[in-house]
């Protein structure tokens, strides 16, 4: 497990893969491994102390760290791409395939269902909710199903271009989408609003990633919270990052990390992170049959939640093919539909298995 640790070190800082997380994953797995220390010691008695990450892994345990993190998130987002044009949230649903059918494959291979839940939602490409989801359902798998989420994200740039040319023609890729129309300030204010109002009476279960999602992004677009929405960008969801991955890393103690289970999770992961993205790009496609060839299919692969990364996959495949082509800010509205998908299929994962 140290030799394991040590090279997410050197994929974290020499190959620069999902640095902000997997460098604290890694060193907090290096840490537990290391004999004696105690570090996720529970207290032996009321009286003494338990180990320090034992304590701080209580707000992984508890769902607050994953919510605080979608705080930060939402003040970050820009919803105007999804506002502008509403059809983005048909891609993001659609690029949640793979979770239904990595739940099922996982489940045909031997998985009861919170685990295979828990497993299934890697394929929505956002760590917070994986590890929110599989703290509630499966925390034994807690190490196994985090590394792998935070892995495929990282990978982004080199999983979904083979399938973005696989499922897409030259012709498809050349398409050039006309400029997205002015969102009002009045609609941005209202958005965030409206989505917590629907989302939660829906599924209440999703009310601590929707309804901090959707605080932060309030925060952002309000303009009389500056403070607080530049806390909640950087200072706070730093904080949050560092605390998260170090102690989710420290779960990954080598009796329960090193079994042929961890192999399958991340595997069946891949599947559900593939799935995803064909499910996207298929709904792109059909929605510029429909459209008649205004909608470049290539953004469907961004209605996987890793904001902004996938959207930025989809410009550089779309420029590829057609240099004069700017497809980021199309990109954008399936992209941040993704992170509102994922929550909502976590919402109801949880109520279906919870």
């Amino acid at each position: 497990m140290i030799f394991i640790a040590c090279v997410l070190i050197y994929l974290a800082i020499g190959r620069k893969f999902e640095p902000l997380l997997l460098l604290p994953i890694a060193f907090g797995m290096l840490l537990a491994n290391l004999p004696l220390t105690g570090l996720m010691s529970e207290p032996p008695s009321a009286t003494e102390p338990g180990g320090l990450l034992y304590y701080l892994y209580m707000g992984v345990k508890k769902g607050i760290y994953p919510s605080l993190i979608f705080l930060g998130i939402g003040a970050m987002t820009d919803f105007g791409p999804l506002i502008a044009r509403p059809s983005s949230m048909i891609i993001g649903a659609g690029a949640q395939f793979g979770i239904a059918v990595a739940f099922v494959v996982a489940t045909l291979l031997g998985f009861t269902p919170p685990e295979a839940a828990s497993i299934g939602i890697i394929g929505g490409a956002d760590g917070p909710t994986a590890i929110y989801l599989t703290t509630r359902l499966a925390p034994h798998l807690l190490a196994s199903i985090a590394i792998a989420a935070y892995s495929y994200m990282a990978l982004i740039p080199l999983i979904q271009p083979p399938l973005m040319r696989l499922l897409t023609t030259e012709k498809e890729r050349n398409i050039e989408m006309k400029q997205l129309r002015t969102v009002s300030k009045l609609e941005k204010i209202c958005f965030p609003i409206v989505v917590s109002i629907v989302c939660i009476l829906l599924l209440p279960s999703v009310a601590p990633l929707i309804g901090m999602l959707m605080l932060g992004n309030l925060f952002r677009e309000s303009g009389v919270v500056e403070r607080i929405s530049d806390t909640a960008q950087n200072a706070l969801i730093n904080i949050v990052t560092i605390f998260l991955g170090v102690t989710v890393g420290a779960t990954a103690v080598g009796t329960e990390f090193l079994k042929p289970k961890t192999l399958g999770i991340i595997a069946l992961g891949l599947i559900a992170f593939m799935f995803s993205t064909v499910g996207g790009l298929l709904i792109g496609k059909f929605m510029c049959f429909v459209t008649k060839g205004k909608i470049n299919p290539l953004i469907g692969s961004a209605g996987v939640s890793a904001v902004p990364m996938a959207a930025r996959v989809s410009q550089v495949e779309g420029q590829k093919a057609n240099p004069g082509n700017y497809l980021l800010m199309f990109a954008m509205g399936p992209n941040v539909a993704g992170v509102i998908g994922s929550a909502v299929a976590a919402g109801i994962l949880l109520s279906l298995f919870g």
